[in-house]
């Protein structure tokens, strides 16, 4: 079968971060985007990655000309995405009240950092400053100070990805009314929403706000956390249910204590340098085969140039080379349809021939 999202046009104003990233996933999933980049082209460092699997075209959005030709795109489009400080699309003409006039089934993805109002809204501010008011990087690092989690939790968990969600939730909207929308995805709202366990956790006072490392997934807890191993690469340790736990004492070589001091916080500082003393008397990759293939819920910490040549990652097929270059392959797998093969696209030479694909 085709892939999921075949016969989906969208037309990407080129970004950085988040707005492309929510394209290349609707783009894996088999929608047709034409991404509209500034004179000068795409950024080369992003051309085979984030940027793959799609078509761009040079428009020159101060010219009369290529505003009225990028107009004819969005006309039979059914779906746009931008990443532009709010009014920036408006002045250009391009905003959702002209284009839901020219295309009322529309789908309008608006990507910002704080949304389309509020007092922060025209301020600059990258995923760091995102996380910051939505109470996620306060819980993350250790217990000292916090520390970003890249920036996969604002642009790319609260950015792209709940993006791609609207756009498809708006999508399903139109095909039953009729009738496009304006999905406005500011990061600071949606890292809120992925924050959703931990508020329910503290409301159930099972998670101290005002501490990091002192929970039991933040890495206070002895049976979640990483530990250095002889050659200073890292384990996973992940063994939250008592049977996992029981396991990985048993392959360490120890009893396992009792739960209710297992579930002690008093009792995590002793466990934890406990269990790094054992650990570190052998390499990463010779405690790697003693758990593999075991219930300790034990992983190798991999770098990213290291786990394409997981034999896990090997069998499902997780990486994939485009043009020479290792990459994630599109995921998730669907049981009756395709998802694309990761390629770089060849550009539009012209908005016309651009317009020309789309007649």
């Amino acid at each position: 079968m085709p892939p999921p999202l075949a016969g989906i046009r969208i037309v990407e104003f080129a970004g950085i971060g988040p707005a492309p990233f929510a394209a290349m996933l609707l783009g894996d999933m088999g929608a047709e985007i034409i991404r509209i980049d500034r004179p000068g082209g795409a950024d080369p460092w992003t051309k085979s990655v984030i940027r793959r699997g799609r078509r761009s075209v040079i428009a020159d959005l101060k010219s009369a000309d290529d505003i009225a030709q990028v107009r004819g795109l969005i006309a039979r489009a059914d779906a746009l995405i931008e990443g532009f400080r709010p009014g920036v699309m408006e002045r250009l003409g391009l905003g959702p009240e002209a284009m839901l006039a020219v295309n009322p089934r529309l789908v309008y993805g608006r990507m910002t950092g704080w949304g389309q109002e509020g007092p922060l809204a025209a301020s600059a501010g990258h995923d760091i400053n995102y996380i910051a008011i939505s109470g996620a990087l306060a819980a993350m690092g250790p217990a000292d100070r916090p520390v970003p989690p890249l920036n996969l939790v604002g642009d790319m968990g609260g950015g792209a990805l709940y993006l791609a969600m609207g756009v498809l939730a708006a999508l399903l909207s139109a095909r039953a009314t009729g009738k496009g929308q304006v999905v406005d995805c500011a990061i600071s709202d949606c890292t809120a929403s992925l924050m959703a366990m931990f508020s329910d956790l503290g409301a159930q006072e099972r998670w101290d706000f005002a501490r990091r490392e002192g929970n039991i997934l933040d890495g206070g807890a002895p049976f979640y956390r990483n530990y250095a191993c002889k050659d200073g690469r890292f384990l996973a340790v992940g063994c939250l249910e008592p049977q996992f736990f029981a396991t990985f004492c048993t392959l360490l070589g120890i009893e396992p204590v009792p739960e209710a001091e297992r579930m002690n916080p008093a009792t995590w500082p002793t466990l934890s340098e406990r269990f790094a003393t054992i650990l570190r008397t052998r390499t990463r990759d010779e405690w790697d085969a003693v758990f593999a293939g075991t219930d300790a819920c034990v992983a190798p910490v991999l770098t990213l140039d290291e786990a394409p040549a997981h034999p896990h990652n090997q069998t499902r097929g997780a990486f994939a080379a485009v043009d020479g270059v290792v990459q994630p392959a599109p995921a998730p797998r669907f049981s009756g349809s395709e998802t694309v093969t990761p390629s770089v696209q060849p550009d539009f030479p012209s908005l016309k021939a651009a317009l020309a694909a789309w007649e």
